[in-house]
């Protein structure tokens, strides 16, 4: 019984991710908070996955290196957009700037 809980609380998870992405517009860093909680939960997912199978975790710290990337990525583009603009809003920010 436990065995199933598991997926259905991490998939809930990760559509409550998804459903706060799409529905908060404003600020970037809640935005960003919510892409790496949809990979927070997509990453335990693959690793009770791979652990019920008996696989290799190999792949998990693949997954994991490239959460770190686009985390780190992400606050870059957020600190640089925090020093040309003032805040993180959405609003503030024009694409056709240079």
């Amino acid at each position: 019984m436990l065995k199933m809980v598991w997926p259905v609380l991490l998939v809930v998870t990760m559509f409550t991710g998804v459903i706060v992405f799409v529905s908060n517009r404003k600020h970037l860093l809640a935005t960003l908070l919510s892409l790496e909680f949809i990979v927070l939960g997509i990453y335990t997912l693959l690793f009770i996955y791979l652990m019920s199978l008996g696989l290799e975790m190999y792949f998990t710290m693949v997954f994991l290196t490239f959460a770190v990337c686009e985390g780190a990525l992400g606050l870059s583009i957020l600190v640089s957009m925090i020093r040309t603009h003032g805040n993180d809003y959405f609003q503030s920010f024009s694409v056709l700037q240079c």
